[in-house]
C-alpha cells in the first residue's frame, strides 16, 4: 500500500512517514498543495493525507482538484481547526474523513485502515488477460504459475495494469515509479519492462509490454480486442 503525506510541517511529515513505515505502508510526501495534487493525479496512491493549512494551495482546494480529476483515492484531512464548519466543508471538498490536531496515533493508524479496507476488492489484485497482480504479495500468477517481483517491477507492472492497455509515455512511469526528483533515466523504465517481459513469459502468461516509439508501453493480451 502506498499513501501520498501531504503537509507542510516537514517533522510531522516525516514523523508520520515513519510511523506509517513502521507499519508496512510505503509512503511518499509534498509539502505544498500544488506539488500535492501533482503527485496525487499520478494515480499509485491508496491513500492521501492531506493537510488542510498548506502553501499554494489549501488542503481543501487541493482536494478538489484532485477530485475534479477523476482522482478516487480515499483523503484524510488532517487539521488544528475542529470546528464543524471546517469539518464539513472539507468533507465537502472531498475529504473521506477529518481528523483534528492534535490526534492520538492509534487514531490516526485506525482511520488510514478502515479507509484502505473501504475500498474492498479493488486493493487486492490487478487483473489483465489471464494474469493477475497480487497487491498485497507482490506476485504475479497465471493459474497455478506465479513469480515475485520486486520493489521496481511491481511498481512498473502496477502502472501498466492500472492503464488497463493504454499507452504509459516512459516519463510518466519514470515519476510514478522513481518520484520526481529522482536521478533516474528512461533507460531505467527499459531495463525494468525487459525484466517483466522475461517474467510474464515464465509463467505462461499470454500478457505481453509492447512499446510504441515515443509513445510508451502498454499492455496487450491475446484474445483481448
Amino acid at each position: 500500500m502506498k499513501i501520498l503525506i501531504v503537509e507542510d510541517d516537514r517533522p510531522l511529515s516525516d514523523s508520520l512517514r515513519a510511523l506509517l513505515e513502521g507499519r508496512g505502508y510505503q509512503t511518499e510526501a509534498a509539502y505544498d498543495g500544488e506539488t500535492g495534487v501533482e503527485h496525487a493525479l499520478l494515480g499509485v496512491y491508496d491513500l492521501i493525507i492531506l493537510d488542510v493549512m498548506l502553501p499554494k494551495l489549501d488542503g481543501r482546494q487541493a482536494a478538489r482538484q484532485i477530485r475534479a480529476r477523476k482522482c478516487a483515492a480515499p483523503i484524510l484531512m488532517l487539521t488544528a481547526r475542529g470546528e464543524l464548519d471546517d469539518r464539513v466543508e472539507g468533507l465537502n471538498a472531498g475529504a473521506d474523513y477529518y481528523l483534528t490536531k492534535p490526534f492520538d496515533t492509534r487514531e490516526l493508524l485506525a482511520c488510514v485502515g478502515a479507509l484502505l479496507r473501504r475500498q474492498g476488492g479493488q486493493v487486492d489484485q490487478l487483473t489483465f488477460g489471464n494474469t493477475a497482480l497480487d497487491l498485497d504479495g507482490s506476485t504475479l500468477a497465471c493459474g497455478d504459475r506465479w513469480v515475485r517481483l520486486s520493489a521496481r517491477e511491481f511498481d512498473v507492472m502496477r502502472c501498466l495494469m492500472g492503464a488497463k492497455g493504454r499507452n504509459l509515455p516512459k516519463e510518466t512511469i519514470l515519476a510514478r515509479v522513481w518520484g520526481f526528483d529522482s536521478n533516474a533515466v528512461e533507460n531505467h523504465v527499459e531495463v525494468y519492462v525487459g525484466f517483466l517481459r522475461k517474467k510474464l513469459a515464465s509463467i505462461g502468461s499470454n500478457v505481453r509490454i509492447e512499446a510504441v516509439r515515443r509513445l510508451g508501453y502498454h499492455l496487450e493480451a491475446d484474445g483481448l480486442p
